[in-house]
């Protein structure tokens, strides 16, 4: 699991699928039900944390991409 793509995929398995309108919203969301997920132990630690890191890349980035645009 690299990209959030890949975890996208592993929501829908669990008939999960994200879509709020704005990607940072979207991606915290997924990070909830990977939460609720691990919590109820469908998924496992490995798949968790990996879920996890790519989140909080992707978080970043979009974050950064945020304060660019209202920097300018």
């Amino acid at each position: 699991m690299k990209t959030l793509y890949d975890v996208q995929q592993l929501l829908k398995k669990f008939g999960v699928f994200v879509y709020v309108g704005k990607r940072l919203w979207d991606i915290e969301l997924m990070a909830l039900e990977i939460d609720h997920l691990h919590e109820s132990g469908v998924i496992d630690q490995a798949s968790f944390a990996k879920a996890k890191l790519v989140l909080d890349r992707e978080h970043r980035i979009e974050e950064r991409r945020e304060q660019e645009k209202n920097n300018k």
